[in-house]
């Protein structure tokens, strides 16, 4: 492993043994709105990742979900998601994990999530593949929607917003074996890597819930693309992951089945 790695996968680990330490203390929560909340879990993870990036690497930048980003200039930015899975955390839930990602210039190039309930560590490197525990891993060879397992999840403004992934959930769960909405999107993109979900869809998130699972799902021999099939962005209003096999079947169902999304009109704020 090399520097980078070595250091990511460290603090996501201390991250993740702070988060499973508290994990069934009763918590202090706010609102972002009216159902996105954060935790005084959320809080303490980003301190204690933050400081170590600071500490060890202090010109690099940091994207982090409960901040602001910084702007040093830097080619390196860390993108921190403290806390995937808050909802889940703060009712006593255990899906939920730490992501932490390196994007160097334009290209995001080590991911590691950390889920510390079941110590369980995917990373993945650019062009080094992904990994669980240290062993490689892959996308499944499910062939099908119909034969397949995929996830995905809804937007906070689910109640207020059309672009709210109603109609395609419907429409794929007409198509799929099953269809799992488990409220963490990282650790569904850790999951698709290591060939436990065939599939994965979601509009609007941001750049913590998807940069390090991406990169997981293309280095485990996955395709990650938007709703057009373009490269994906990590700042791209909509992504789309498979194990590739079913991958176009899949944008053909989503493309197919919505009256109200229209793809360009969003575009997630970097």
């Amino acid at each position: 492993m090399n520097e980078m790695e070595i250091f990511a996968t460290s603090a996501a680990r201390d991250a993740g043994a702070l988060l499973k330490n508290l994990f069934s203390q009763k918590h202090t929560v706010d609102f972002k709105g009216d159902i996105n909340i954060v935790t005084e879990a959320d809080k303490l993870s980003e301190e204690l990742i933050v400081s170590k990036i600071a500490a060890r690497f202090p010109t690099h930048d940091i994207l982090s979900e409960e901040s602001v980003k910084t702007d040093k200039g830097s080619d390196y930015c860390w993108i921190i998601d403290p806390i995937d899975g808050t909802t889940n955390y703060a009712h006593g839930f255990p899906f939920f994990c730490v992501s932490i990602a390196l994007k160097v210039k334009n290209a995001v190039t080590l991911g590691v999530i950390y889920n510390p309930m079941l110590d369980e560590l995917f990373v993945a490197t650019e062009g080094g593949g992904a990994r669980l525990n240290g062993s490689s891993i892959t996308v499944s060879d499910t062939t099908l929607v119909q034969n397949s397992l995929l996830a995905t999840g809804f937007p906070y403004d689910i109640r207020v917003n059309n672009n709210n992934n109603i109609t395609y959930f419907i429409e794929m769960a007409y198509r799929a074996r099953a269809i799992r909405r488990a409220g963490a999107a990282a650790l569904d993109l850790a999951y698709l890597a290591a060939g436990r979900f065939d599939g994965f869809w979601e509009l609007r998130l941001h750049p913590w819930d998807v940069a390090a699972g991406q990169l997981l799902v293309r280095e485990a021999g996955g395709i990650v693309t938007d709703m057009e099939t373009n490269d994906f962005d990590i700042y791209a209003p909509a992504i789309v992951a498979s194990n590739a096999k079913i991958h176009d079947e899949m944008i053909s169902i989503l493309k197919a089945s919505s009256p109200f999304f229209e793809y360009h009109s969003v575009r997630i704020d970097e």
